[in-house]
């Protein structure tokens, strides 16, 4: 029995090793030069895209606003009272 439990705390403490290893190497790349740069680069695209959406979202609205104007105003495209 002594030996059957010593090979699972072996296996045991070399999965755990290798889980370790690998968790800290992640860690590392992730803290990297070139991990930093993605995580920017990423961060920058997704708040572009979020500025673009705003801006489109904007616009719809300013134009939906505008028309609601032009009608309680009674204007038409050109500007002139109908």
């Amino acid at each position: 029995m002594h030996v059957g439990r010593s090979l699972f705390f072996l296996g045991l403490g070399a999965t755990v090793g290798v889980l370790v290893v690998r968790k800290v190497q992640k860690t590392a790349d992730s803290l990297s030069p070139s991990g930093v740069a993605g995580a920017l680069r990423s961060g920058l695209a997704d708040l572009t895209d979020a500025v673009r959406d705003f801006g489109d979202e904007v616009q719809v609205a300013m134009l939906e606003r505008e028309t609601d104007l032009r009608a309680a105003l009674g204007l038409d495209d050109d500007g002139a009272a109908t």
